[in-house]
């Protein structure tokens, strides 16, 4: 099958990828290899509805069971790849299959960062990337439990929101002085340490965690939090291991141009697991969300079947935590913004918030129980205009108006 089209990892990104180049009109092999024993699923229910209980099973799933068949997919799960040589255009399997390929897509993903303390690896320390970790998360957080959650990032306070609807005793141990605070800045850092708050959330900033017992975490400073179950959220990792053993570019991530095309002309990246160069920035970035996992496989498939595709999506991802929902547009780097304008009210979690670059061009937006907004918010990130900062905070100017370059 030197002629396949292979992809590795049956993630979000590798079914989209397959459906990308189905709807393309690709009539050759498609071969899509994933580790894990179930179908390509969506990762956001995970830490949200699925573990709220609000979902079922079949609601996380990309495809239905018999659309991999019926498109002439070939899914091989529970089925590891140890090693690509692009050379020989040939990916190894474990057990010594080898298949050869016409163009393959690394669509491998990221990993849990592993907390490196003792009792780190202990059974009730728990982890939230793949649907059984979702299992086990939902089977700790029980009436009167105490969960410990390390790490104050999306994943952890998705899970301590989670935990308080399942009355669990929640405290959040944090390492910087407010949750968010390296993505969002200390000024929207701050909505979050008061929204957990209000939910009865213990909240602890600038502390280190020494040690993890049976019935507690130890910090650095001899405190002994109670704990029945703990939830480390402290950053994930690209999974570049294929990559970088087969000689192709990698740097927080696997290397890619904007066609999603690697350092190897038949070999393509995407989703967590690509930086990928970005012509809106004029340099790579690696977007860990779930927007980039749904939208770059059609661009990785078309640039695949060489067709002219380049991804230039504004980043874009969500939140859900309680009854606050939030969506986020754009690319503000830490330390790489002037000011935060609001637009709204944000005592009352119902607000705009945008961040801008010192000669006011909009870099970020985010929009906090308040909709129908998200496509003025990429209007501005991607016109580099600078806008007015009076204008933009107050509400009673559209930001459509903004956005179509009004002053």
């Amino acid at each position: 099958m030197d002629d396949a089209f292979v992809i590795v990892g049956a993630s979000l990104a590798g079914a989209k990828a397959a459906e990308a180049l189905r709807a393309e009109g690709h009539a050759g092999p498609v071969v899509l290899i994933g580790e894990e024993g179930e179908r390509p699923y969506e990762r956001p229910p995970l830490s949200k509805d699925y573990l709220l209980g609000r979902a079922g099973r079949e609601k996380i799933f990309v495809h239905p069971a018999d659309w991999y068949r019926e498109h002439d997919v070939d899914l091989r799960l529970s089925t590891t790849v140890t090693a690509v040589d692009p050379a020989a255009r040939t990916v190894a399997l474990a057990g010594g299959e080898r298949l050869g390929f016409a163009r393959l897509l690394l669509a491998t993903g990221s990993s849990p960062r592993r907390i490196p303390v003792p009792g780190g690896d202990a059974e009730h320390v728990l982890y939230l990337r793949r649907v059984e970790d979702s299992d086990r998360l939902r089977a700790a957080f029980r009436p009167g439990a105490r969960v410990v959650i390390v790490g104050a990032g999306w994943i952890g306070l998705e899970a301590a929101a989670a935990a308080r609807a399942a009355d669990c005793e929640v405290t959040v141990l944090e390492a910087a002085e407010l949750p968010l605070l390296r993505v969002l800045g200390r000024e929207v850092a701050q909505v979050f340490a008061d929204l957990h708050r209000a939910h009865g959330v213990d909240l602890r900033f600038g502390v280190q965690v020494a040690e993890i017992r049976p019935d507690a975490v130890l910090l650095g400073d001899g405190t002994a939090v109670p704990a029945d179950a703990v939830v480390v959220g402290v950053g994930i990792s690209p999974d570049t291991g294929l990559a970088e053993a087969a000689g192709l570019a990698v740097d927080n991530g696997v290397r890619t141009d904007e066609h999603l095309r690697t350092s190897h002309p038949d070999v393509f990246a995407a989703g967590d697991v690509a930086n990928a160069f970005h012509p809106l920035y004029g340099r790579p970035i690696r977007v860990e969300h779930w927007a980039n996992a749904l939208n770059q496989p059609a661009v990785a498939a078309r640039s695949m079947l060489g067709l002219d595709a380049v991804y230039d999506r504004v980043p874009y991802f969500f939140t859900d935590q309680y009854d606050l929902g939030m969506e986020y547009t754009g690319y503000a780097e830490p330390g790489g913004y002037d000011r935060v304008v609001f637009r709204g009210d944000v005592a009352g979690r119902e607000f705009i918030a945008f961040w801008l670059a010192a000669d006011g061009r909009v870099l970020a937006g985010m929009n906090v129980n308040v909709w129908d907004v998200v496509d003025p918010i990429r209007a501005l990130c991607r016109s580099g205009r600078p806008v007015d900062a009076g204008r933009l905070a107050d509400p009673a100017v559209p930001l459509t108006d903004l956005a179509d370059g009004v002053s």
